[in-house]
């Protein structure tokens, strides 16, 4: 049996968990969803959630991964041998996630190298849309390949198949020791700034001002687990794969407190920053912050550097922020990819250096639509059926797995024998009743919503072939991988 890789350090560990969950999503959708649901009275759900769902969840992931010690597939077999398919349905998630995640870092490297000279000009809606990714009509619509944003995503390729290359040790917690600090020291820069501008704090007031009637709407809490789920990389194994690499003495709830906790110190911090920002560039138009305030690719590629051309020193301040988000997207990137890898290595028994060759290029070579006139339109509906029936879906299937198929205890004496804190009944309520009753509810939402009302305005033929199809391939996919496994161990 071959000798499995380990971190060199607890807080290389921590870092690497901590690049995993802390993504552009932290940046471009957090601040939005707490000035959408309350405020300032968005953290009571939010840091309620975080409590009974996040970190138990994370503190189970954690201590199964440290025990069974293997790729997701591996650790489910282990378990039971029906339920293997569970893990290839989550290394085929992270494995579509990374080929569309990766378009988005390629997008801020051109936007990184476009700060110097402020090349998206004044218009900067205008620009994204029509002079870079030169947006086609229809998600079908492909219109061949646009080179330049080709470019930048065979560079994003290459810095995680160097980071992968390099191992658990040498590459991941190497990198994450590089580019976590670097990072927060970014982000904080960048932020002291932000609030000193003319205008910050009546953006931090829209972004803050606490709504507390919002906590009696149930929508805002289901947004709070929302947000809790898909920021802390838990529910699609990459957790699982990152703490099968940890020492047999590994204290699993600290590590599981301490990532989720500055998870979210960070998103706040990227909420004062974003607002700030929108504050001023609110001030400067002569209009309110609800006028220019915005998420997602809108957000970080149109709103922000608009507001960034208004600034004084523009080129530090815009160079700084695509840096942070470059440097942000390649450490989950990294996360999503090493999970897929650890797979192929056991899966095939190759090493990691052709694993990795194979994974970053099989990745490349799949994510040529995402560099074609359409690729945001298709990148969109990937995404929205890959979280709501991938992320979410797999969490609850495998929290239901692990608690209630599982002799649970048998994790919860693993984590507490190795762990100063200890995990008791308040721990086995929140996994065994709370964490699937909420992701079982927004599964199920998410599904009776987008079977009543198609997705975007898209067309159905392109929600049918970039949304329902590819889940339902994954799918199938997952139970032949499977069924290889069990013919495999009858010869």
């Amino acid at each position: 049996m071959k000798k499995r890789e380990q971190w060199g350090t607890r807080t290389g560990f921590i870092l690497a968990a901590i690049g995993s969950a802390i993504g552009l999503g932290n940046i471009w959708r957090f601040p939005y969803v707490a000035y959408e649901n309350g405020g300032g009275a968005f953290f009571i759900p939010y840091l309620f959630a975080m409590l009974t769902a996040g970190i138990p969840f994370m503190i189970l992931e954690f201590g199964t991964g440290h025990k069974m010690r293997g790729s997701a597939p591996q650790i489910f077999a282990r378990l039971s041998s029906k339920w293997e398919w569970l893990g290839w349905w989550q290394i085929l998630v992270s494995f579509i996630i990374s080929i569309y995640y990766v378009a988005i870092v390629g997008w801020s490297i051109s936007y990184f190298f476009l700060a110097f000279n402020l090349g998206w000009g004044q218009d900067t809606g205008d620009f994204f849309f029509k002079s870079y990714l030169q947006l086609s009509d229809s998600p079908l619509e492909f219109g061949g390949i646009r080179w330049p944003i080709f470019a930048s995503i065979a560079g994003a390729w290459g810095i995680c198949w160097f980071v992968l290359f390099k191992g658990v040790k040498k590459g991941i917690e190497a990198a994450s020791k590089f580019f976590m600090p670097l990072l927060f020291i970014m982000i904080l820069i960048i932020t002291i700034r932000a609030v000193t501008l003319e205008g910050s704090l009546e953006g931090l007031n829209w972004m803050f001002k606490p709504d507390f009637g919002a906590l009696l709407n149930f929508k805002v809490w289901m947004a709070a687990y929302g947000q809790i789920f898909f920021s802390l990389s838990i529910g699609f194994a990459i957790m699982l794969t990152y703490s099968s690499y940890l020492p047999k003495e590994s204290d699993i709830t600290n590590n599981a407190f301490i990532t989720a906790f500055v998870n979210c110190g960070f998103s706040i911090l990227c909420g004062v920053l974003v607002f700030s920002v929108l504050g001023n560039m609110a001030l400067n138009q002569g209009v309110g912050v609800d006028k220019v305030v915005s998420s997602g690719v809108g957000l970080a590629f149109v709103t922000i550097p608009r507001a960034i051309n208004s600034l004084p020193g523009p080129v530090l301040f815009g160079t700084l922020f695509f840096l942070a988000l470059i440097f942000a997207g390649l450490s989950s990137m990294v996360s999503i990819c090493e999970v897929s890898v650890a797979s192929l290595m056991e899966k095939f028994d190759i090493n990691r250096k052709k694993a990795v060759t194979i994974y970053c290029l099989v990745g490349l070579a799949s994510g040529v639509i995402f560099a074609t006139h359409s690729g945001l339109l298709v990148l969109d509906i990937v995404d929205r059926f890959i979280n709501n029936f991938g992320v979410l879906a797999t969490g609850l299937v495998e929290i239901i797995f692990l608690t209630w198929v599982c002799r649970l205890e048998v994790i919860q004496d693993h984590i507490n024998k190795i762990s100063d804190f200890r995990v008791g009944a308040w721990w086995v309520f929140c996994i065994k009743i709370i964490t699937p009753a909420v992701l079982g509810y927004m599964s199920i939402a998410n599904l009776v919503g987008d079977i009543k009302t198609p997705y975007g305005g898209y067309p159905m033929k392109s929600l049918l072939f970039f949304g329902w199809f590819l889940v339902i391939i994954i799918l199938v996919l997952s139970f032949i991988f499977q069924a290889d496994s069990l013919k495999k161990a009858r010869k």
